[in-house]
């Protein structure tokens, strides 16, 4: 379909019953916010890789509206083209009318999920996904096969046997002709993280006092797959908040809080985790709940609007919200306390003489609005360098869990992201999502102008930070 965003069709009367169900539909003065300017289609990652209106923000705008209205049904081309979006919210940060599409889709997506039944493998592939990343205990159990994959891909034989699996084979035209099926398992074997068994079974302490007097006490969001496969990340948010004067609580019973699944459209298991996040947090004593997870910042910040109709949790919901912070906006906040006794950074720096190529995760920066504070918070490492990366705002393709269910359309921007890292030649990569680490990962040294990359840490930025508090060597991951 392409029609422009702009033409009389955009604005016909209603044609029929609209194609939405009664539960929470696209709202009217939304869609009817976009006035189809067009400053969204450079910042839109898939209509910059194929120039389709319908893949553009005003695009699939368009959509809702024609199914708002009656005129086209909400499967075939709907749900492709909604689909097909990522949810990097980059249209958000530039749309100059202040067009809500991340509430848009939010509101499209479970429409999606409730309404059009999924081929049966398209499901199963899902259903798996969501059977295992939400389970804390099951990432843990998977690590264990894991690490066995690992060490057996080191050999000769079993490396050939994965390189050939469509997904993994050496031209675009290649890949296509794959089953997508394959193509998606292909793309869940190369993102794997490695894997270590003892990380993967660690635990936080529950209580880490701070370090001098107290600034803050604050709790952490340990994650699911950040808390098993990047658990060093959350070990080093620890000791960071601590040696900054943070008392640091970490609940051993927390659970997913659900951002997975609200950023794929299951929205009754999403606001059930929602709903368990908040009674865990909401009765601890700490000035506010820190995350080191763009994607679950995101979704816990927006608590409140998610339960804003749900008399029972609407209030609990949006006082947790207003306690949720990065751990860059925390660190930031107490950096610029006014006062030379509680402001700026308490724990000494040792230098770090390296060029560092800082990526904006989308949920951080376009979601969450936070992109000043983790750049702050990495000038405050002496002789470290912090370089600018083209094309910052462009998704680099993880998108939760869309490097597995649309894994060739993530592989181009992943390629792209990787050139644009390349170009700025550095010698650390920062950013701070796990889905961000592991899709750079994959693609930075994947080309032979790549080589010499493969060796470049790529890290959360706490950990660089922490590195430069203890003096230690910088770690790979």
């Amino acid at each position: 379909m392409n029609t422009p965003a702009g033409s009389a069709e955009s604005k016909i009367p209603q044609q029929g019953p609209s194609a939405f169900d009664e539960v929470h539909p696209p709202q009217r003065e939304l869609l009817d916010d976009c006035v189809h300017c067009g400053f969204c289609l450079p910042t839109c990652p898939t209509y910059v890789l194929w120039g389709e209106e319908m893949d553009s923000p005003r695009g699939r705008i368009l959509l809702m509206d024609l199914a708002a209205k009656g005129e086209i049904t909400l499967d075939g081309s709907f749900t492709e083209h909604i689909d097909n979006c990522l949810g990097c919210m980059a249209c958000v940060t530039a749309c100059p009318s202040g067009v809500q599409y991340d509430k848009l889709l939010e509101s499209v997506r479970p429409q999606i999920e409730r309404n059009v039944p999924r081929d049966r493998a398209d499901k199963l592939f899902r259903d798996a996904i969501f059977a295992l990343f939400p389970y804390r205990r099951r990432l843990r159990l998977a690590a264990l096969p894991g690490a066995l994959y690992q060490r057996l891909r080191a050999l000769p034989a079993v490396r050939k046997l994965a390189e050939r699996l469509p997904g993994r084979l050496a031209t675009p035209t290649m890949r296509r002709l794959a089953a997508p099926t394959m193509r998606r398992l292909a793309a869940v074997e190369s993102l794997l993280p490695p894997v270590s068994v003892r990380e993967a079974f660690a635990r936080l302490p529950v209580h880490t006092a701070a370090v001098g007097r107290r600034r803050a006490r604050v709790a952490l969001l340990t994650g699911c797959v950040q808390d098993v496969f990047f658990h060093r990340v959350n070990e080093a948010t620890v000791r960071v908040l601590a040696a900054e004067g943070c008392d640091v609580l970490v609940p051993r019973d927390q659970q997913c809080c659900g951002a997975l699944e609200v950023h794929a459209g299951r929205e009754e298991s999403a606001l059930a985790r929602a709903r368990r996040t908040i009674a865990r947090f909401e009765t601890l004593d700490v000035d506010a709940v820190v995350t080191n997870v763009a994607g679950c910042g995101s979704s816990m910040k927006d608590y409140g609007h998610l339960l804003a109709d749900d008399p029972d949790w609407a209030d609990r919901a949006a006082a947790f919200s207003a306690r949720c912070r990065d751990v860059h906006e925390v660190l930031a906040e107490l950096y610029s306390r006014p006062g030379s006794d509680d402001g700026g950074p308490r724990a000494p720096r040792t230098p770090v003489p390296a060029r560092v190529a800082y990526h904006d995760a989308c949920h951080l920066g376009h979601a969450q609005g936070v992109r000043s504070q983790p750049r702050e918070v990495l000038r405050t490492v002496p002789e470290l360098e912090l370089l600018d990366v083209a094309e910052a705002s462009l998704c680099c393709g993880s998108a939760g869990i869309y490097n597995m269910i649309m894994p060739d359309a993530a592989g181009e921007l992943g390629e792209r992201k990787a050139r644009a890292i390349r170009d700025a030649k550095p010698d650390v990569v920062v950013t701070a999502n796990p889905g961000c680490l592991l899709q750079i990962a994959k693609y930075l040294p994947g080309s032979a102008e790549g080589a010499g990359f493969a060796d470049v840490p790529l890290l959360h930025p706490v950990q660089l930070l922490d590195a430069s508090i203890r003096g230690a060597r910088l770690p790979h991951r």
